[in-house]
């Protein structure tokens, strides 16, 4: 075994539908590109760690903070989310919010939410469209009683994902000058098609590093499985399905021990792995997987600063002008992202949040 990095990728889900639209595939596309960005820049930040992450449920808030921003900003965050406009941004998420909700064999679970401080009132078009296209609800709340506050938008994230993601907002982080808060949560489980055996899991050396290795409790089957050894990535692929043969678990396995970093370099293009997944076959493989389960804590400014979205980050250059009436030179303060991922022989379980999409009034 070697050392591993995990990418939860949820967008994977709406690449396995058969009725594949355009919309289907700008999303996809965009998505594709956000990833592997976002997952270049958490990976570089986290070298020697396992993280996982879910780069597509940060795509819904952008989307919202692009319709509800002007000008440069507006076309700064568009771009990061490969949209071309704002209308086919509304109809892409509201399609593909409908067609997760509708796969088959696993439980996939997506929700929006806009907190508005007591007394403010949403731009009612942004409101509106929030609402149809991204199925978002609205609650006025009291950032004043800043315990109290947090404790209301944590319940929440904890309904969302089965209460895999606990104590997303941090009381300290709201101020009187809060205005408003973006969260949203998406929570997967899916059972194999075919589960691992429990008798069969046994400890097995696990790589750390070239030097250093640990034993690790480790599920074991064989069988036929979709497969691919790629020399341009250097590294192995398999593909597990979950019940219902509609979604998938993606694994990349670099040849080498300490060929991580590599790997990570090659996967900074968004093709690479499409274009490698293009060659699984039908083999017969005699699969070692550890179970593992990781938690990863990502401050999405951070990231996304890196992948240069900064302006809605920025005072008076965010231009958050269509989000709240009356109230227009706003920005972000914080955002963050709790991620959570459980492998073991039955199948998988899978939770992200992202809030704090902290917006200040300056």
């Amino acid at each position: 075994m070697k050392l591993y990095i995990t990418l939860c990728l949820f967008s994977l889900a709406m690449t396995t539908m058969a009725d594949k639209t355009n919309l289907d595939q700008v999303l996809h596309d965009g998505s594709k590109q956000f990833t592997a960005k976002m997952f270049y820049e958490v990976a570089k930040a986290n070298k020697e760690r396992s993280i996982v992450l879910s780069a597509y449920s940060v795509m819904p808030p952008l989307a919202q903070l692009a319709l509800a921003s002007v000008g440069e900003s507006h076309d700064e965050i568009l771009n990061a989310i490969g949209m071309p406009n704002d209308d086919i941004s509304k109809a892409a998420f509201s399609s593909i919010t409908s067609k997760l909700r509708s796969i088959k064999g696993v439980t996939l679970q997506t929700a929006n939410k806009i907190y508005i401080g007591k007394d403010l009132e949403l731009n009612k078009k942004f409101a509106a469209v929030a609402r149809e296209s991204f199925d978002s609800e609205t609650e006025s709340i009291d950032f004043l009683q800043r315990e109290e506050a947090a404790k209301k938008v944590n319940a929440w994230v904890e309904d969302h994902t089965n209460h895999r993601i606990k104590d997303l907002v941090d009381p300290k982080q709201l101020t009187v000058d809060t205005r408003a808060l973006l969260v949203n949560a998406i929570y997967f489980k899916g059972t194999w098609k075919k589960a691992f055996d429990e008798n069969e899991t046994r400890p097995k050396e696990f790589h750390l590093s070239k030097e250093e290795a640990v034993y690790v409790p480790t599920m074991h089957s064989k069988g036929q499985y979709k497969y691919t050894d790629n020399q341009e990535l250097k590294a192995q692929i398999l593909e597990i399905s979950y019940e219902g043969d509609e979604t998938s678990f993606v694994m990349v396995l670099p040849h080498e021990i300490d060929g991580i970093n590599d790997l990570e370099e090659k996967l900074r293009d968004p093709s690479a792995l499409d274009k490698a997944m293009n060659h699984l076959k039908e083999t017969e493989v005699e699969v070692y997987l550890p179970k593992f389960k990781i938690e990863t804590t990502t401050d999405l400014k951070k990231t996304l600063e890196k992948i240069h979205l900064k302006k809605m980050f920025t005072p008076g250059l965010a231009k958050l002008e269509k989000l709240i009436e009356n109230r227009g030179d706003l920005y972000i303060d914080s955002a963050v992202q709790k991620a959570f991922i459980e492998i073991n022989e039955a199948g998988a379980e899978a939770a992200a949040a992202n809030g704090e999409w902290n917006i200040i009034y300056v």
